[in-house]
């Protein structure tokens, strides 16, 4: 079997050849470094939107933690005021 195989003869890469193909290689690579800091300036653009987003809604937290830490003081006072109230009208009756 393999007496009835053609052996073709093996190219010969000269210097230009090699040249070339490296050359189109070291092209592609180029091509692709420039597309690919492209793409990272864009992801960079994207994680800035989002940086200002965040710190946005990082006022909005501290406004509502404000609202929130109020809530305790007005229910103090909310009870006094109708305790007062409830001790005046028992007191008033009593009269």
């Amino acid at each position: 079997m393999v007496g009835c195989m053609v052996v073709m003869p093996r190219e010969r890469w000269t210097d230009e050849k090699l040249d070339k193909a490296f050359g189109r290689i070291d092209g592609a690579l180029h091509e692709l470094r420039v597309e690919m800091r492209k793409g990272f300036e864009k992801i960079d653009q994207r994680f800035e939107q989002i940086d200002k987003r965040l710190e946005q809604m990082d006022r909005r937290f501290e406004r509502v933690e404000g609202r929130l830490d109020a809530v305790p003081r007005n229910m103090i006072i909310c009870f006094v005021t109708i305790n007062a109230s409830f001790i005046g009208g028992l007191v008033a009756t009593q009269l």
